[in-house]
């Protein structure tokens, strides 16, 4: 409605809610973790922190969570972000999920265990940066690209208004090269005014694609953002009658996938003499390679090919500002003899609760 008739919409947005606000309570469906969900609590009174929001719950049975005949499921609030489509005291609530009767973990929340690790490694202080790849659909075709990708005349098919091979896209700037900027520079706004740790967005190398990086951020935060910024997202993409695609290959053939690749750094490897500890990370890496993989998002396979900047699904790989490695060192992380690695490993589907947690586990536990 705010795309089709903005004046209706802010006047709506604009009228006054006598003392109280709107809580949309936001969780993972138990359809893998881009299954966002939300709904909205009305409270009579802003609350001041988490410990001020009641628990909640909803119909498992719809989100593949429950059985019909016991479909209960528990949410319990876990952080708080200012909602920035509502304004003023309104919230966005990042709640996981629990049987009611026990109070246990669902097997498809994974912010619990990531809680439990991150509490077991706090004096290491890892930092995560995450780079978010998506490509924007309207119509069934990513922007940028024909309606219909071929057509006949009486001879062989040609493609017709096909984009021209990847080159000129990639932080482009000008109608021709770059698609869907208004719902990157909406999205990038809107993460902002809710208190997200978003550091940049930029063209992808595929036209229709596009990057945002969130960090650093510290530990079970990198996942809470992550989920916030991906529903905020999505709610943008309602806006402009866009759909935002997650998947690592959504184009087949000579065009980069879409990863996830995740920066992260410790107290030790910030500190001076860091490359040594960085080097440490690497062969512990090195002997978890199949474990990251097997965690790493799912349809991984067609993105991870040892091409199109990408390392080999089957090996494990470092090198200094090598893209096509798994884990990629920055040239001043090598310069300064301390910093951060790039795992380039994880794809645009990835679960930011499983891969910063592995990688606490693996490289600190």
């Amino acid at each position: 409605m705010s795309k089709l008739q903005p004046e209706l919409a802010s006047f709506f947005i604009n009228l006054p809610q006598k003392g109280r606000c709107c809580a949309e309570y936001i969780w993972v469906g138990g359809n893998g973790p881009l299954d966002i969900r939300s709904k909205v609590k009305c409270l009579d009174a802003v609350p001041k922190s988490v410990s001020d929001l009641p628990e909640w719950n909803y119909d498992g049975s719809s989100t593949n969570q429950a059985p019909g005949e016991d479909s209960e499921v528990l949410l319990i609030p876990r952080a708080i972000f200012p909602d920035p489509f509502r304004g003023g005291d309104n919230i966005l609530v990042v709640a996981d999920t629990y049987r009611p009767d026990d109070r246990t973990p669902l097997p498809t929340n994974t912010r619990h265990p990531a809680a439990k690790i991150f509490e077991a490694v706090a004096e290491h202080e890892p930092w995560y940066g995450i780079e978010q790849e998506y490509t924007l659909f309207h119509q069934g075709k990513p922007l940028g690209w024909p309606t219909s990708s071929s057509r006949s005349f009486g001879g062989p098919t040609v493609q017709v208004g096909y984009p021209g091979p990847q080159g000129p896209y990639y932080c482009a700037i000008g109608a021709d090269v770059s698609f869907g900027r208004e719902v990157v520079e909406a999205h990038l706004r809107a993460c902002m005014a809710a208190g997200i740790t978003i550091s940049g967005t930029n063209a992808e190398v595929m036209p229709g694609q596009w990057e945002y990086q969130v960090g650093p951020v510290t530990g079970i935060a990198s996942g809470d953002q992550m989920l916030v910024s991906r529903y905020i997202l999505l709610r943008v993409g309602e806006m402009f009658d866009v759909v935002v695609s997650f998947d690592p290959k959504p184009i087949p053939g000579n065009w980069n996938g879409a990863g996830c690749h995740t920066n992260t750094s410790t107290k030790a490897t910030r500190a001076p003499g860091g490359f040594d500890v960085i080097l440490d990370h690497m062969k512990k890496l090195s002997a978890k390679h199949l474990q990251h993989i097997a965690a790493y998002g799912e349809g991984n396979e067609r993105r991870l090919t040892g091409h199109h900047e990408t390392s080999s699904m089957g090996k494990f790989s470092f090198g200094v500002a090598n893209r096509g490695c798994s884990i990629r060192i920055p040239r001043s992380t090598e310069a300064e003899k301390r910093g951060y690695y790039e795992d380039r490993r994880p794809a645009s589907n990835m679960d930011p609760y499983v891969v910063t947690s592995l990688l606490a586990q693996t490289t600190l536990l």
